[in-house]
């Protein structure tokens, strides 16, 4: 009897301790990583390395930039005598008959359902992009648009709308020549829903558009749906419309919807001001901490930058360290915890895999750490009183990793430090806003700098480039090799202009 009272007693204590094991990452899930996937390192996120490039740190918090430096980085961009894409000889007529409704359902895919801050990105600058090619098919098929409807992002939990990011009524308005929108289907169409084609094969949907699908395409294939049903619903909606081989007027198009019809609604354009204004006249609090050097310094309205700032487009997450399959410096730790993240989420389709760090740094498949980019903007002429915008989400390695970055520019803000709860209400945990409150500040911006390519990247290369706006776009490949070198001294990292353009 005594017997079986310990043993049922110890088999308590292991089901409790079970038990304990299951839940305690519930209530410590940063220690964990996200939940429901492999941690093959409780701690090795936050654990960032030392610096790497500890004597060019040194050397870059004791460099004083000169005037005339400062000077020729902030300086604005020369008119590049370029032509906007979107001016046309041609006067747009609306067609006076629409041949039916055209459906588009915006949904981001496998590709942009994976966990990642730099992918939350990505996928808002993708939305842009298909509702581009969305207003070209219907104006190829001479159709009515109905407003895309976006799916819900089951990872992200973002249930925005069209018109919880764009101010739909400038939207139909900017495109009223163009082409015909509605907001809404009649009602005799209303059967015509995203659950409709869910539950089954259904005549109206077209659901095998080719990627980069040509306009004759469309004609020959989505055309005799519009004629037969007056309506067509094309389902999935990504790459399915060429770049090459378009009429001129259906390119132009494309560049009147991304640069003049998308506008942000009201609230993200007035969030996105509040911070504009915030890093311009900075309030004296923000920078109590600060040395009294730098407070007289950012007050100056002599200093050259004074007024202004530049926004850094970091893309450093879990998702690209892990998928880069570089070497960071956290040694076999985090080599580790990385290759475990990387073989869960892709199951060894990652072929950067295969090649040796130094490889991969020689092809420019690195993507710069916040130590790296700092070192580069100080070297490009940018001080501790540079106001700094960091326009990303989560950094992999959190605070820790970010510290260097910290030190070299003290003025640095993002949307949390620089707005309040009550401000970011109605933006917080809804990625598609944040993403666009990132975007509206970033056209703003006197400088815009993106550490490593990708599609917020090209969103805002092109559309800085219709402003002409100054980008400064780091050569990847150059740096690469150049960091591989760990004994090179500050005079051997020099601010040439083949590092960027």
């Amino acid at each position: 009897m005594k017997l079986f009272y310990n043993y049922q007693n110890q088999s308590q204590r292991m089901a409790f301790l079970g038990l304990l094991v299951i839940l305690f990452p519930l209530f410590l899930p940063n220690l964990f990583g996200p939940l429901g996937r492999a941690s093959p390192s409780i701690f090795s996120e936050w654990n960032a390395p030392k610096p790497r490039h500890l004597f060019l740190l040194k050397e870059a918090l004791r460099t004083q930039i000169s005037i005339k430096q400062q000077s020729e980085i902030w300086s604005p961009l020369a008119n590049q005598g370029w032509k906007p894409c979107v001016e046309s000889t041609n006067t747009p007529q609306l067609p006076k008959k629409s041949q039916g409704y055209i459906q588009i359902f915006l949904d981001g895919g496998l590709n942009q359902q994976r966990m990642g801050s730099a992918c939350v990105v990505d996928f808002f600058v993708l939305l842009t992009i298909k509702i581009c090619d969305a207003v070209a098919v219907a104006k190829i098929l001479n159709a009515t648009l109905v407003i895309p409807h976006l799916e819900v992002n089951p990872v992200w939990q973002d249930s925005s709308s069209f018109v919880d990011i764009f101010d739909v009524d400038h939207f139909i308005y900017s495109l009223r020549d163009e082409i015909s929108i509605v907001k809404e289907l009649p009602s005799e169409y209303s059967w015509s829903s995203r659950e409709y084609y869910a539950t089954g094969i259904r005549a109206t949907r077209i659901k095998t558009a080719p990627v980069h699908a040509s306009a004759n395409w469309y004609m020959e294939t989505v055309l005799p749906v519009l004629q037969s049903y007056g309506i067509a619903a094309i389902a999935p909606f990504s790459h399915r419309l060429a770049f090459d081989n378009l009429p001129m007027e259906i390119q132009r198009l494309r560049c009147k919807v991304n640069f003049q019809a998308l506008v942000f609604v009201r609230h993200i354009r007035v969030l996105g001001e509040i911070i504009v204004n915030r890093l311009r006249h900075p309030p004296a609090k923000l920078h109590a901490s600060g040395t009294e050097f730098l407070r007289e310094r950012i007050d100056d309205p002599e200093v050259t930058g004074a007024g202004k700032f530049v926004v850094l487009h970091l893309r450093f997450d879990k998702d690209m360290a892990a998928h880069s399959a570089c070497d960071f410096g956290g040694g076999k730790a985090e080599k580790l915890a990385l290759a475990k993240y990387r073989q869960v989420i892709w199951q060894g389709r990652v072929l950067n895999s295969q090649f040796t760090d130094e490889e991969l740094r020689n092809q420019g498949r690195c993507p710069l750490t916040p130590e790296e980019i700092g070192l580069l903007l100080a070297a490009l002429g940018f001080n501790n009183s540079t106001r700094l915008y960091l326009a990303s989400h989560k950094v992999y390695g959190g605070k820790a990793r970010i510290s260097t970055l910290q030190k070299l520019f003290p003025l640095m803000e993002d949307k949390k430090s620089i707005a309040s709860a009550e401000e970011l209400a109605m933006v917080d945990g809804k990625a598609s806003l944040l993403a666009a409150v990132d975007y509206y500040v970033s056209m703003q911006s006197d400088i815009f700098i993106s550490a490593s390519p990708g599609n917020m990247h090209n969103a805002l290369v092109a559309h800085r480039a219709y402003l002409n706006l100054k980008t400064i776009r780091p050569n990847m490949t150059l740096l690469g090799k150049l960091f591989l070198n760990k004994s090179m001294e500050w005079s051997e990292f020099p601010a040439c202009s083949s590092w960027w353009a």
